[in-house]
Protein backbone atom coordinates (compact mmCIF):
# COMPACT_ATOMS: atom_id res chain seq x y z
CA UNK A 1 0.00 0.00 0.00
CA UNK A 2 1.43 3.61 -0.96
CA UNK A 3 1.99 5.69 1.90
CA UNK A 4 -0.20 8.78 2.62
CA UNK A 5 2.16 11.60 1.43
CA UNK A 6 -0.24 14.71 3.16
CA UNK A 7 -1.11 12.45 6.38
CA UNK A 8 -2.06 16.40 7.94
CA UNK A 9 -4.64 16.83 4.85
CA UNK A 10 -6.51 13.13 5.90
CA UNK A 11 -5.94 14.36 9.76
CA UNK A 12 -7.72 17.39 8.71
CA UNK A 13 -10.44 16.08 6.84
CA UNK A 14 -11.21 13.20 9.73
CA UNK A 15 -11.93 16.19 11.92
CA UNK A 16 -13.87 17.63 9.66
CA UNK A 17 -15.86 15.14 9.73
CA UNK A 18 -16.25 14.16 12.88
CA UNK A 19 -17.44 17.60 13.76
CA UNK A 20 -20.06 17.72 11.70
CA UNK A 21 -21.32 14.29 12.61
CA UNK A 22 -21.31 15.08 16.34
CA UNK A 23 -22.75 18.25 16.10
CA UNK A 24 -25.65 16.63 13.86
CA UNK A 25 -26.47 13.33 15.63
CA UNK A 26 -24.54 13.60 18.93
CA UNK A 27 -20.88 12.32 19.88
CA UNK A 28 -22.71 9.60 21.90
CA UNK A 29 -25.07 8.77 18.81
CA UNK A 30 -21.72 8.91 16.03
CA UNK A 31 -19.46 6.06 15.98
CA UNK A 32 -16.07 5.17 14.04
CA UNK A 33 -17.97 3.86 11.53
CA UNK A 34 -19.75 6.98 10.47
CA UNK A 35 -16.68 8.74 10.69
CA UNK A 36 -14.79 6.63 7.89
CA UNK A 37 -18.24 6.39 5.24
CA UNK A 38 -18.17 10.54 5.67
CA UNK A 39 -14.08 10.42 4.21
CA UNK A 40 -14.82 9.59 0.76
CA UNK A 41 -13.21 6.43 0.22
CA UNK A 42 -10.43 6.24 3.41
CA UNK A 43 -10.67 3.02 5.98
CA UNK A 44 -11.05 2.53 8.67
CA UNK A 45 -7.12 2.25 9.47
CA UNK A 46 -6.53 5.65 8.22
CA UNK A 47 -8.56 6.75 10.88
CA UNK A 48 -6.51 4.60 13.59
CA UNK A 49 -3.49 5.27 12.23
CA UNK A 50 -4.30 9.22 14.08
CA UNK A 51 -6.47 8.33 16.66
CA UNK A 52 -6.77 5.15 18.71
CA UNK A 53 -10.04 6.32 19.95
CA UNK A 54 -13.14 8.32 19.22
CA UNK A 55 -12.81 10.03 22.68
CA UNK A 56 -9.48 10.97 20.86
CA UNK A 57 -10.88 12.57 17.89
CA UNK A 58 -13.03 14.69 20.22
CA UNK A 59 -9.86 15.48 22.13
CA UNK A 60 -8.40 16.66 19.18
CA UNK A 61 -11.42 18.30 17.58
CA UNK A 62 -11.79 20.50 20.89
CA UNK A 63 -8.25 21.84 20.36
CA UNK A 64 -8.25 22.66 17.15
CA UNK A 65 -11.34 24.91 17.26
CA UNK A 66 -10.16 26.31 20.01
CA UNK A 67 -7.18 27.39 18.34
CA UNK A 68 -8.87 28.09 15.04
CA UNK A 69 -11.21 30.65 16.66
CA UNK A 70 -8.39 31.51 19.74
CA UNK A 71 -10.78 34.49 21.77
CA UNK A 72 -7.37 35.39 23.60
CA UNK A 73 -5.64 36.16 20.11
CA UNK A 74 -9.29 38.17 19.10
CA UNK A 75 -8.58 39.98 22.07
CA UNK A 76 -4.78 40.18 22.31
CA UNK A 77 -4.55 43.60 20.01
CA UNK A 78 -7.25 45.60 21.33
CA UNK A 79 -5.75 48.56 22.53
CA UNK A 80 -9.38 50.32 23.75
CA UNK A 81 -9.71 47.50 26.51
CA UNK A 82 -7.80 46.92 29.50
CA UNK A 83 -6.62 43.65 30.89
CA UNK A 84 -9.57 42.57 33.03
CA UNK A 85 -11.65 43.52 29.62
CA UNK A 86 -9.65 41.98 27.92
CA UNK A 87 -10.54 38.45 29.65
CA UNK A 88 -13.85 39.30 30.09
CA UNK A 89 -14.50 39.63 26.51
CA UNK A 90 -12.46 36.50 25.62
CA UNK A 91 -14.69 34.38 27.86
CA UNK A 92 -17.08 35.99 26.29
CA UNK A 93 -16.47 35.10 22.75
CA UNK A 94 -15.72 31.73 23.85
CA UNK A 95 -19.58 31.55 25.54
CA UNK A 96 -21.12 33.21 22.28
CA UNK A 97 -19.75 30.72 19.81
CA UNK A 98 -22.06 28.21 19.44
CA UNK A 99 -20.10 25.67 17.76
CA UNK A 100 -17.71 25.48 20.09
CA UNK A 101 -20.01 25.52 22.97
CA UNK A 102 -22.03 22.65 21.63
CA UNK A 103 -18.80 20.80 21.07
CA UNK A 104 -17.89 21.14 24.89
CA UNK A 105 -21.27 20.36 26.02
CA UNK A 106 -20.62 16.95 23.58
CA UNK A 107 -17.68 16.04 25.16
CA UNK A 108 -18.68 16.42 28.80
CA UNK A 109 -19.09 12.46 28.92
CA UNK A 110 -15.80 11.61 28.00
CA UNK A 111 -14.55 13.68 30.74
CA UNK A 112 -14.87 10.66 32.80
CA UNK A 113 -12.75 9.01 30.74
CA UNK A 114 -9.18 9.69 33.15
CA UNK A 115 -6.79 9.67 29.53
CA UNK A 116 -8.77 12.06 28.34
CA UNK A 117 -9.31 14.15 31.46
CA UNK A 118 -5.21 14.18 31.98
CA UNK A 119 -4.87 15.09 27.97
CA UNK A 120 -7.69 18.55 28.75
CA UNK A 121 -5.24 19.17 32.25
CA UNK A 122 -2.42 19.33 30.03
CA UNK A 123 -3.90 21.33 27.19
CA UNK A 124 -5.35 24.13 29.46
CA UNK A 125 -1.55 24.34 31.30
CA UNK A 126 -0.32 24.63 27.79
CA UNK A 127 -2.92 26.79 25.69
CA UNK A 128 -4.93 28.73 28.62
CA UNK A 129 -3.03 29.43 31.20
CA UNK A 130 -0.19 31.26 29.56
CA UNK A 131 -3.27 33.53 28.05
CA UNK A 132 -4.69 33.82 31.47
CA UNK A 133 -1.11 35.18 32.73
CA UNK A 134 -0.50 37.25 30.58
CA UNK A 135 -3.69 39.39 30.78
CA UNK A 136 -3.87 39.34 34.50
CA UNK A 137 -0.13 40.89 34.13
CA UNK A 138 -1.18 43.54 32.26
CA UNK A 139 -4.20 44.48 34.28
CA UNK A 140 -1.77 44.29 36.92
CA UNK A 141 -0.03 46.80 34.91
CA UNK A 142 -2.84 49.35 33.90
CA UNK A 143 -4.29 49.04 37.42
CA UNK A 144 -7.58 47.25 36.24
CA UNK A 145 -6.25 43.74 38.43
CA UNK A 146 -4.80 44.24 41.34
CA UNK A 147 -3.36 40.69 42.35
CA UNK A 148 0.00 39.27 43.44
CA UNK A 149 -1.38 35.50 42.61
CA UNK A 150 -1.02 35.91 38.83
CA UNK A 151 0.56 32.96 37.85
CA UNK A 152 -1.48 31.05 40.51
CA UNK A 153 -4.32 32.56 39.27
CA UNK A 154 -3.94 31.80 35.48
CA UNK A 155 -3.34 28.09 36.50
CA UNK A 156 -6.08 27.57 38.75
CA UNK A 157 -8.87 29.39 36.54
CA UNK A 158 -9.11 26.54 33.98
CA UNK A 159 -8.71 23.98 37.26
CA UNK A 160 -12.12 25.71 38.33
CA UNK A 161 -13.75 25.27 35.25
CA UNK A 162 -13.28 21.58 35.37
CA UNK A 163 -14.37 21.43 39.07
CA UNK A 164 -17.86 23.04 37.73
CA UNK A 165 -18.00 20.11 35.21
CA UNK A 166 -21.22 17.26 36.95
CA UNK A 167 -19.69 14.54 34.87
CA UNK A 168 -16.45 15.09 36.98
CA UNK A 169 -18.26 16.15 40.63
CA UNK A 170 -21.67 15.61 40.16
CA UNK A 171 -23.90 18.66 40.80
CA UNK A 172 -27.85 19.96 39.83
CA UNK A 173 -27.58 23.41 38.39
CA UNK A 174 -28.42 24.56 41.61
CA UNK A 175 -25.60 23.23 42.94
CA UNK A 176 -23.34 24.64 39.78
CA UNK A 177 -24.46 27.99 40.31
CA UNK A 178 -23.40 27.97 44.16
CA UNK A 179 -19.84 26.71 43.24
CA UNK A 180 -19.73 29.64 40.68
CA UNK A 181 -20.58 32.73 43.01
CA UNK A 182 -17.58 30.71 45.41
CA UNK A 183 -15.29 31.45 42.24
CA UNK A 184 -16.90 34.39 41.47
CA UNK A 185 -16.06 35.45 45.77
CA UNK A 186 -12.58 33.88 45.75
CA UNK A 187 -11.28 35.87 42.27
CA UNK A 188 -12.90 39.27 44.29
CA UNK A 189 -10.84 38.47 47.09
CA UNK A 190 -7.66 37.88 45.34
CA UNK A 191 -7.93 40.88 43.40
CA UNK A 192 -9.60 39.87 39.97
CA UNK A 193 -13.03 40.71 39.78
CA UNK A 194 -13.14 38.57 36.46
CA UNK A 195 -17.09 38.35 36.30
CA UNK A 196 -19.95 41.03 35.44
CA UNK A 197 -23.53 41.09 35.31
CA UNK A 198 -23.62 39.63 31.88
CA UNK A 199 -21.33 36.95 32.24
CA UNK A 200 -23.08 35.72 35.41
CA UNK A 201 -26.16 35.53 33.49
CA UNK A 202 -24.50 33.58 30.69
CA UNK A 203 -23.10 31.69 32.57
CA UNK A 204 -25.95 30.33 34.64
CA UNK A 205 -27.51 29.82 31.89
CA UNK A 206 -24.72 27.38 30.52
CA UNK A 207 -25.59 25.33 33.85
CA UNK A 208 -28.97 24.66 32.73
CA UNK A 209 -27.73 23.26 29.35
CA UNK A 210 -24.99 21.12 31.20
CA UNK A 211 -27.14 19.67 33.53
CA UNK A 212 -29.52 18.50 30.97
CA UNK A 213 -26.31 16.70 29.01
CA UNK A 214 -25.38 15.21 31.65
Amino acid sequence: MARNKYPEVTLEKILDVAQRLFLEKGFDQTTIQDIVDGLDGLTRGAVYHHFKSKDEIMDALINKMFLDNNPFDTVKGRKDLNGLQKMRMAIMLNQSNHENMDMSVQSIPILKNPRILAGIIESNRQLLSPSFFELIEEGNKDGSIDTKYAKELSELIPLLELWLMPSIYPADAEEMYRKFSFIHELLNHMGLPLFDEEMIRMIKQSFSVIEKMD
